[in-house]
């Protein structure tokens, strides 16, 4: 049970998690970008042509579609996937043994749980996905500035309500001390969600093609996550498993 068993099956799980993430999102959601893009050059080409406008299209290295939405879109998968894959072993293997009574297993299910929700889940709420032809390109670095500010922000309250969970678990029970936790960290996120500012860059953009759009993008996230999970849940807890046959075969051996 060591960093680096927790590690390697991390990264194992996360390249599996890549793979299902690209099959998701090539299935389900390039569909919905293909329709956005289609409604983006149509807007386009209804507008009146600008004579003082310069075409840059030929400028620089252009990235067909094609590849887009499948190298690219594998390589994306692929290279997330395994960095989350990795930091949630990490994470794992980091706080085995200090929550309560939980096994390996266990408390890895949990950190992922967590994970899922701090960092994908919470932050799509409140900064959900935007398909091609939403919002001002002027905005668009204010806008990843405060998507990554609030997913800080859930991560740094979701570690803290942990820790406060666990202390608080010996003193009014698991059930409080869980009920505790939450409520600190769902408290923190909406009132910083009510801080941060709000984005709204709809305009008049198909209403039914934006919601399938971010079903979409939330059924990839959750896919991704929730093959790193349960993917990882499993080879702990299978690794927790041999260890402690091993352990009881050496004491058994030891004590005849």
């Amino acid at each position: 049970m060591t960093a680096r068993a927790f590690l390697v099956r991390g990264l194992l799980v996360g390249l599996l998690a890549g793979f299902a993430t690209f099959l998701v999102a090539h299935q389900v959601g390039e569909p919905h970008v293909e329709t956005a893009i289609a409604l983006e050059e149509a807007a386009a080409a209804a507008e009146p042509a600008d004579p003082a406008a310069h075409d840059h299209e030929d400028e620089g290295t252009t990235v067909s579609r094609h590849d887009q939405r499948t190298w690219g879109l594998l390589t994306g998968s692929l290279a997330v996937g395994l960095a989350i894959g990795g930091i949630v072993a990490l994470v794992a293997a980091s706080v085995v043994g200090r929550i309560g009574s939980l096994t390996p297993g266990q408390s890895t299910a949990l950190v992922s749980l967590i994970g899922f929700v701090s960092v994908a889940l919470v932050p799509f709420l409140k900064y959900p996905a935007t398909p091609p032809a939403v919002g001002n390109a002027d905005t668009i670095g204010d806008r990843t500035s405060w998507f990554f500010g609030f997913m800080l922000i859930s991560v740094a309250f979701a570690a803290f309500s942990s820790l406060l969970a666990i202390r608080l678990a010996d003193e009014i029970g698991t059930y409080g001390a869980v009920l505790a936790g939450v409520g600190v960290y769902v408290v923190a996120v909406v009132v910083a969600g009510q801080l941060m500012p709000t984005v709204n860059e709809i305009g008049d953009f198909p209403a039914d093609v934006l919601w399938y759009f971010r079903r979409a993008s939330l059924i990839t996230l959750a896919t991704m996550w929730g093959v790193i999970g349960v993917g990882l849940t499993g080879l702990v807890g299978r690794l927790y498993r041999r260890e402690t046959a091993t352990v009881q075969r050496r004491e058994l051996a030891a004590s005849l």
